[in-house]
């Protein structure tokens, strides 16, 4: 099913995030004359993606390109949270009542946006995680009282096109959907890279245990995204009463200081720092 807006799309930032979503727009077949790049530095994937297609893009504040024919359906803001007060003041002078304005900033609130932003504009805040660089992201979002059932299915459109979307039905759950998927990439990576360094300390070459976690670890979250099991159900497949599996888990599923806790305690962590940053 192609991807479609009913007005013009400006991407205000057009880093690895903006590149990836502006890929995967295209890629679901998003008309290119529909949208509109803000980014001072525009290079990269995103350059090419520009100049394949004609893609408009302007380097300075949007009063810098031509006045638009409409306001823009959808202004989605993939800037770096810390450039959010530059930025974001332009971007909201052409917001209208019909405008829904989605933000993939981490740390910044609704009423951030809604400060520069006429009264009853709808605001969305999503938080994607890295993965969608390869369309198999998945980003949770919340929407404010004045998003309307269609400005959220083109916000979930556009946020499809790289992966998963999950709808939250409060704000103050995106700093446990940031600790959970958002930084949840980083875990993974840190089990990789720690199978890893066992396998050596179990006797294996450096570059062998490598191979054998990276592989594992891809292999077994694929594993789980194509089965209609559970972790906990695909966990109990691989392990044999009294085998090997079984010997490593009783470590891993120690009681009072084992994975569960620990992971328990990274993510509450997360959980807290994201409301700091969010102060």
């Amino acid at each position: 099913m192609s991807l479609k807006s009913n007005g013009s799309i400006v991407l205000a930032g057009a880093g690895k995030m903006g590149a990836a979503m502006l890929a995967g727009w295209l890629d679901r077949g998003l008309d290119p004359a529909t949208v509109i790049i803000q980014e001072p530095h525009l290079c990269g994937a995103a350059l090419e993606l520009a100049q394949k297609h004609g893609i408009k893009s302007v380097s300075g504040p949007m009063s810098d390109l031509e006045p638009l024919p409409s306001p823009p359906a959808v202004i989605v803001v993939a800037v770096k949270p810390q450039m959010m007060d530059e930025v974001f003041p332009a971007l909201a002078k052409i917001a209208s009542a019909e405008t829904v304005v989605m933000s993939i900033a981490a740390g910044k609130t609704i009423s951030s946006f809604e400060r520069y932003l006429p009264p009853g504009t709808a605001v969305v805040r999503a938080m994607p995680n890295t993965p969608a660089a390869i369309g198999r992201g998945i980003t949770g979002a919340v929407a404010n009282n004045h998003t309307s059932a269609a400005q959220k299915e083109i916000c979930e459109g556009l946020l499809g096109a790289v992966g998963d979307v999950v709808w939250v039905p409060d704000e103050s759950l995106i700093d446990a959907v940031t600790a959970v998927s958002g930084s949840g990439p980083a875990y993974v990576f840190l089990l990789a890279e720690t199978l890893a360094q066992a396998g050596v300390a179990a006797g294996l070459d450096e570059a062998t245990a490598k191979r054998l976690a990276s592989a594992t670890v891809s292999g077994a979250g694929e594993l789980l995204h194509r089965s209609n099991s559970d972790p906990a159900t695909l966990r109990q497949n691989v392990t044999s009463p009294g085998g090997t599996t079984a010997a490593a888990l009783t470590v891993l599923m120690r009681d009072g200081d084992g994975l569960k806790d620990l992971m328990t305690d990274a993510v509450l962590a997360a959980l807290r720092r994201g409301r700091e940053l969010g102060q």
